[in-house]
């Protein structure tokens, strides 16, 4: 598109052009000027409809071969769409371009706010689909968003280790490996739990195994395995559950939770596996 002159452009000329013979774009542009210049009259003469910005910047397109050139003319207008139509049909009356006889044809005169319509229709489309997408979030994700809230205020404090609301009162304890797997129990339901808080067993925990029927339940990795191994020299166990292979209890379903609990085996089983 030819570059404007101002931003109130309406419409843009689009004329295709042919010469027997080489000519330039100076060629184009004083053959314009000056073969059109009185046809209309003073009022849509084309220097001064371009002196008073209501004909932006005249391009040309020209490209030559045997002999010959070809091109367009393109010329953008913020006149009404008639005295745009007459600009454009007084074009191809220009018989000469430069020292070559020349034919002019209009291939269109295009409505720029079309496109400008065009553009503002996506535009609003991709805005109202992000309102969606991004601002108006759904009742699934409100819903969570609630659970988490829940279940975050459930999580207490013992000693500094992270722990649901029947930590303490219940008579059986089950012992996760950190904050994360506590979060994780609360949100299918199971309070009774404990975090360790790391590889080093605290001798919070060990206090509790004595007090409580206690169930260690690890991740399905080496780590989770070397835990257990620690807490038979150190802790009361009464229960080992974990987690399926690779995978860690943070991550679990209700089902594979439920499914790893129902699976546990005694200590003592669990020494004569091992």
């Amino acid at each position: 598109m030819a570059k404007l002159a101002q931003s109130t452009i309406k419409y843009l000329i689009e004329a295709d052009f042919s010469c027997e013979g080489i000519i330039e774009k100076p060629d184009v542009i004083g053959a314009i000027f000056g073969q059109t210049e009185g046809l209309l009259g003073h009022d849509l003469d084309l220097r001064e409809l371009q002196r008073t910005g209501r004909i932006g910047r005249i391009d040309v397109e020209i490209t030559s071969e045997n002999g010959k050139s070809q091109g367009k003319i393109l010329i953008p207008s913020s006149l009404d769409s008639s005295e745009t139509s007459l600009i454009a049909a007084s074009l191809e009356t220009i018989e000469r371009i430069g020292p070559c006889n020349s034919n002019v044809i209009i291939n269109t005169v295009k409505d720029v706010r079309l496109d400008k319509r065009d553009y503002v229709l996506k535009r609003a489309k991709d805005i109202l689909q992000n309102l969606f997408l991004e601002e108006l979030p759904s009742t699934s994700n409100l819903t969570e968003e609630i659970r988490e809230t829940v279940r975050t205020t459930q999580i207490q404090d013992y000693e500094g280790l992270s722990c649901g609301p029947d930590a303490l009162t219940s008579d059986e304890i089950i012992l996760l490996e950190g904050r994360a797997d506590v979060l994780n129990l609360l949100k299918n339901g199971i309070k009774n739990i404990i975090a360790i808080g790391g590889a080093t067993i605290p001798e919070t925990i060990i206090d509790l195994c004595k007090e409580k029927i206690t169930t260690l339940f690890v991740d399905g990795d080496r780590g989770g395995d070397l835990i257990v191994k620690e807490f038979l020299q150190l802790g009361d166990l009464d229960y080992v559950a974990s987690a399926p292979s690779g995978k860690e209890v943070e991550e679990l379903s209700k089902k594979e939770i439920f499914k790893s609990l129902r699976e546990r085996v005694s200590i003592e089983q669990y020494k004569s596996e091992h």
